[in-house]
């Protein structure tokens, strides 16, 4: 690999005629991920979802050989109405935690204002946010550790050259009349773009890092993306570099386009030496000034290209990034341009797409084949903060939904308010990875929550959404259960509701049209809980939610009499799956503290393994077993405890 990069790297460089040397000054970080749609993506700080990532992300980036992270920031919408723009106190208590993860792992932290439109210019209210924003954050974090670096605006663009020369200019001196030592990050206007570096003055402050964006040959790194005009949806498998024989054909929306000049074009610019010769344009610009460069954003949107050739792009940019100095940050972590395998969930374990670190030149991390297992102990959907791996997907219409509502929550410090709903709006919680709940079925597990309203004659649902596979007779099927009056009073006060999850009732299902209940609602990979205005609207009505979970242990006194039936023997619940491949779940109950023997046996009454010899006390027992070492066939599980044996048949097929 290293003789490789080698070769690699002297034929770049030597299309061009710049030399392999430290043509920048060093800039203080290397290589590093913009961790987007976290603090993005918001009309306000409530709903930033805090939980969709957390330090063991930092961690794992940290792990890969990244020494920074870029966090784009929606600041124009975490701040109150102009003149003050005051910064939502909700924000900096989540901005708060975030500085201190990556002070504590030494990760550089850019603070990226990413108040940014990509579908119109950068307007003044943009511009005149930045002062007074800026001015709140540099203040609280004056102190903090030389981590922490201020970008002032990503992506200026539709404004002149000059406009944006000169409001920077002015953002910089507010920042040091309160905050002199921290570093700030700078870019040019038309998009940060290479081109425009040129015109950016020389400022006067030399605590500075000039950044910009790298994105070319467009028609490659954009294809499939849907958000540019023409949208380029239609555009698939294009390669890197160019080769006519793999070359698409060019959809006929496309001619007489800027794409279709593009693509027209792309035989000459999609080349290294096309590539080298425009990341010279940033070079050319370090050198002369004598400062530092970052390009604070590059890569390749995943879903119409392939990996092979997005492995080859990014290694021939961060390959001539890196031998000029340019320090660089990949666009994104774990989005549309990300690190992981394209329609994986995004885990670190399992998941990364290990030709795009190798290109990235990072560490590859030990992977496992991801397996979905069935839940077996309880479980938070909503504590104060939405549970991690699982994310906010909900459908508001005009309605409004704040989750960290602080007025008098159930329980913590926060809890859900939803006000306005129209007929058919939802707060959807997506599980990601899907959930298994089979096994949480079978022992009688239920849905416990909290809900307040005053709302007399109401009624809402609560449901489960099943995954919708690629086979045209599935769909999402659902499982419901109404709430009205006759389960509490809507009378403002919280009230416990606790459901079996055996008393929710399949639903039907739609996908752009309604279908029946067929009794297909598939348990094993359930994909959303829903909170549903599903029989009418709820205009001028709020209601609130907390302390959602799936559980079997509650505090309430609704489900009393059910603890009350639990057995007072020994229970070996049926083994699921049966018949399973390789891996199942045992689950026992004990009545009273003793010493156990869980024992497998073949057909024939000899011992294969022993699972579990020892003491354990009263209650439900859960363990996986992995019969990864035996050969297909009928076996028998053995449970004896307390002078009491219960034998159970299982299937193993492989």
């Amino acid at each position: 690999m290293k003789i490789r990069l080698t070769i690699f790297l002297f034929s770049l460089c030597s299309l061009t005629t710049c030399p392999v040397r430290a043509d920048t000054a060093d800039p203080p970080f290397h290589r590093g991920v913009n961790l987007s749609g976290w603090f993005q993506f918001i009309s306000s700080a409530s709903e930033i979802q805090f939980t969709r990532f957390d330090r063991e992300d930092f961690k794992n980036i940290r792990s890969l050989g990244c020494d920074h992270i870029r966090l784009p920031l929606e600041l124009y919408s975490v701040a109150g109405p102009a003149p003050e723009h005051v910064v939502d106190p909700l924000f900096f208590k989540f901005l708060d935690e975030v500085i201190g993860w990556a002070e504590d792992l030494g990760l550089h932290l850019i603070l990226d204002n990413h108040s940014f439109d990509p579908s119109e210019a950068t307007s003044q209210a943009i511009l005149d946010h930045l002062v007074p924003v800026w001015l709140q954050i540099a203040a609280r974090y004056a102190g903090r550790s030389s981590l922490i670096y201020y970008e002032l605006l990503n992506e200026p663009h539709g404004i002149p050259d000059s406009r944006w020369n000169a409001v920077q200019q002015e953002v910089i001196q507010a920042i040091r009349s309160v905050d002199s030592t921290h570093t700030l990050v700078v870019g040019p206007a038309g998009w940060n773009s290479y081109d425009h570096l040129k015109f950016m003055p020389v400022y006067s402050d030399t605590n500075l890092i000039y950044t910009f964006h790298f994105y070319d040959p467009y028609i490659f790194t954009h294809q499939g993306a849907t958000w540019m005009e023409p949208s380029a949806e239609n555009l698939a498998g294009v390669p890197y570099p160019y080769d006519a024989d793999r070359m698409p054909g060019l959809p006929a929306e496309y001619v007489g386009t800027w794409l279709g000049s593009e693509y027209q074009a792309y035989e000459q610019k999609g080349t290294d030496a096309y590539v080298a010769s425009l990341l010279d344009i940033a070079i050319h610009f370090g050198r002369e000034r004598e400062v530092p460069l970052w390009c604070g954003e590059f890569g390749v949107y995943i879903p119409n290209s392939h990996t092979d050739d997005r492995a080859r792009w990014h290694e021939t940019v961060r390959s001539y990034l890196e031998a000029h100095n340019i320090a660089w940050s990949l666009w994104e972590y774990a989005e549309g341009f990300g690190i992981f395998e394209p329609g994986s969930y995004g885990l670190f374990e399992s998941d990364v797409n290990l030709p795009i670190i190798e290109a990235l030149g990072l560490n590859s991390p030990p992977q496992t084949g991801y397996q979905l297992r069935p839940d077996s102990t309880s479980f938070a959907i909503y504590d104060d903060y939405v549970a991690r791996h699982i994310l906010l997907n909900p459908w508001l219409g005009s309605a409004s939904a704040n989750f960290y509502h602080t007025d008098s929550p159930a329980s913590g410090d926060y809890c859900i308010t939803w006000a306005d709903a129209n007929q058919y709006d939802n707060l959807s919680f997506r599980f990601s990875p899907v959930k298994d709940f089979t096994c949480l079925l079978n022992e009688s597990f239920w849905l416990e929550m909290q809900i307040r309203g005053s709302m007399e004659a109401a009624r809402i649902d609560l449901r489960f959404v099943d995954t919708d596979t690629d086979d045209p007779d599935d769909h999402p099927w659902r499982m419901r259960y109404t709430i009205d009056n006759r389960i509490l009073d809507w009378d403002g006060t919280w009230q416990t509701i606790t459901i079996p999850l055996t008393d929710f009732r399949e639903h039907g299902a739609w996908e752009d049209t309604w279908f029946d209940s067929k009794g297909e609602f598939d348990w094993a990979r359930i994909e959303f809980f829903e909170i549903v205005a599903e029989h009418h609207d709820l205009q001028g009505i709020e209601l609130a939610f907390d302390e959602i979970r799936v559980t079997d242990e509650s505090g309430s006194t609704g489900i009393e009499a059910e603890k009350s039936s639990r057995p007072n023997s020994i229970v070996l619940h049926p083994v699921f799956p049966n018949p399973f491949n390789r891996c199942s779940v045992i689950c026992y109950w004990l009545s009273t503290g003793d010493r156990i023997q869980l024992k497998m046996f073949d057909i024939r009454g000899r011992e294969v393994c022993s699972l579990v010899d020892g003491n354990a006390g009263a209650g439900r027992h859960r363990i996986y077993f992995d019969a990864a070492d035996l050969p297909s066939g009928v076996y028998l599980i053995r449970l004896q405890a307390d002078q009491q044996i219960k034998v159970q048949r299982v299937l193993l097929l492989k």
